[in-house]
């Protein structure tokens, strides 16, 4: 629930800054693409942080190498998130995270299965996580366009 969270804060602190009068925030689609790309940097550097180990251990042990996965997925996340920062970039990240969110759908519903646990917090159960995994690729091809 933490990305959520960051994601919502950074929509609301780029609504707040356009109705302050930074031009550039004016309205709800870049204030979200701003929030996501927030969010996607947030959890793009959890994977080389205090959490890696519990990612690493998030993946289905039918996948090979974790690790690699891990590093992956992170520099992805990260990659999009700033993507989603540069105007001109923002629909090819928009599109590439959408890709990553439903190929990284099976660890979250594997780590939902087995009570996966990250610096200790139990996972967010897949009655949360479905629907925000919808919520945030609903956003993302909104930001496609």
């Amino acid at each position: 629930m933490i990305p959520f969270y960051v994601m919502l804060l950074g929509i609301l602190a780029a609504r707040v800054l356009g109705l302050l009068g930074w031009s550039g925030l004016a309205d709800w689609a870049t204030a979200t693409r701003i929030g996501l790309g927030a969010m996607f940097l947030f959890t793009g550097v959890a994977h080389f942080g205090r959490e890696r180990d519990d990612l690493i251990r998030m993946v289905p042990p039918v996948l090979p190498r974790p690790d690699v996965l891990v590093t992956f997925t992170g520099l992805a996340e990260l990659a999009g998130g700033v993507g989603l920062l540069i105007p001109a970039a923002s629909r090819w990240a928009a599109w590439g995270l959408v890709l990553l969110l439903i190929a990284v759908f099976p660890a979250n519903l594997y780590a939902a299965r087995t009570d996966h646990r990250i610096e200790g917090r139990a996972h967010t159960r897949m009655a949360f996580r479905a629907p925000l995994q919808v919520l945030w690729i609903g956003l993302l091809l909104w930001i496609a366009g």
